[in-house]
């Protein structure tokens, strides 16, 4: 069964369009989980090598990074999403602009 939920999930994560965001939240919804939000950071760590799922637009309801500042993954989902036209002001995307509706 978590097979099946991980890669719903993906399908989800996958159909969110480049330049846009959407939260943990929504993703858990979409992907039929209902308020399953903290479902999702796991399954997307659980991505495999090579993977095309792009997990950076995957952020907070608030539209915070979900990593550490200051870390690796959390440079490297900001470098993804500047690269996308996404602005990341002081680790956070303003959601009325950027979200995936």
């Amino acid at each position: 069964m978590e097979a099946g939920k991980d890669q719903a999930i993906w399908l989800v994560v996958m159909a969110i369009p480049e330049g846009k965001v959407a939260s943990y939240g929504q993703v858990a919804s979409m992907a039929g989980l209902g308020r399953q939000a903290r479902y999702i950071g796991r399954a997307l760590g659980k991505l495999p090598a090579g993977h095309v799922v792009p997990w950076h637009r995957v952020i907070r309801s608030n539209g915070q990074i979900a990593f550490p500042e200051g870390s690796d993954k959390f440079r490297e989902q900001v470098s993804l999403l500047e690269r996308e036209g996404v602005e990341v002001v002081r680790g956070r995307v303003a959601m009325g602009r950027f979200q995936w509706s």
